[in-house]
């Protein structure tokens, strides 16, 4: 983890765009200050090309408290990132990509979660069980970011996570961790498992054995 937490959104967004997650300006990425600021990727930048200049710095209330390019906006989805940070106190970073193979993943089920392949990859989530039956939470896409960031609310409010991890229909992951770090880690072990679950539905195995 690098000073300036800009830097470290910078090395994660440009390995996520190259690996095709954060295609064209999709997706976006904070990072959570000491006193509950956060920065954010501004709304249209290439992500794999950021500069410092290419965030803004959002209040826990969601004000903007500091923006380098004046005419700059915040991401769509900062609504996500205060859902995550009021869920978890926590968290200090929070990353939201767009992954094909994430899409698709959501499409496996009608329901609310996703289950996941009880596979080696889990304990780099934490889930260090013996045949975990682990789920991530599946949320409804809509045209108003608010709305899904309002269900992410209500949703945490009342269960507890038990990877940290969420998924938004046709739309994409969100992780969040205790640095900027882990949270890179995370990105990269949900999208490896769900490369997993989408190989072995090809082949019509059974994730749960």
């Amino acid at each position: 983890m690098s000073g300036d937490l800009r830097t470290d959104l910078i090395v994660a967004a440009k390995h996520f765009y190259d690996r095709g997650w954060m295609a064209g300006t999709a997706g976006n990425l904070s990072a959570r200050l000491p006193d509950g600021s956060f920065w954010i990727t501004a709304s249209g930048r290439q992500k794999g090309q950021l500069t410092d200049s290419d965030f803004i710095r959002m209040s826990s209330e969601g004000a903007i408290v500091e923006q380098p390019v004046p005419d700059s906006r915040p991401s769509a989805e900062t609504s996500i990132h205060l859902a995550v940070y009021d869920c978890f106190p926590g968290a200090k970073a929070c990353y939201h990509v767009h992954s094909i193979e994430a899409n698709l993943v959501s499409r496996l089920t009608a329901g609310d979660s996703v289950p996941l392949p009880a596979i080696e990859m889990l304990k780099g989530l934490g889930v260090w069980e013996e045949n975990p039956q682990v789920a991530i939470p599946l949320f409804a896409n809509y045209l108003e970011v608010p709305k899904i960031a309002k269900e992410i609310c209500e949703y945490f409010a009342v269960c507890e996570p038990s990877v940290p991890a969420l998924l938004i229909r046709d739309h994409g992951i969100t992780v969040w961790a205790d640095s900027t770090a882990a949270a890179y880690n995370y990105v990269e072990i949900v999208e490896y498992i769900f490369r997993y679950t989408l190989a072995a539905s090809q082949l019509n195995l059974n994730l749960r054995c």
